[in-house]
């Protein structure tokens, strides 16, 4: 999925995944789409909230195998237009 820009949030743990999310963005223009990168299972349901309290739009989550040894959660958001 394309993406306008990345965010590490990897070794993050709540609320520190969501803020830096926020910040990210903020710098983006209105449609634009941010890839976050997660290790924090709970950033699943956070970011889910986020979502749905701020109107910005979830596109797609990928959620780790479960034989993968790091288990990254991918997220790819889309910034609210107005």
């Amino acid at each position: 999925m394309e993406f306008t820009k990345e965010l590490d949030a990897r070794g993050l743990k709540c609320p520190l995944p969501i803020l830096r999310c926020k910040k990210g963005l903020a710098e983006l223009e209105p449609g634009q789409v941010l890839k976050v990168l997660a290790t924090d299972p709970g950033s699943v349901k956070d970011f889910q909230a986020f979502c749905k309290q701020t109107g910005h739009e979830m596109l797609a989550l990928q959620e780790p195998d479960e034989g993968m040894q790091d288990k990254v959660f991918t997220f790819h958001i889309r910034k609210r237009i107005s």
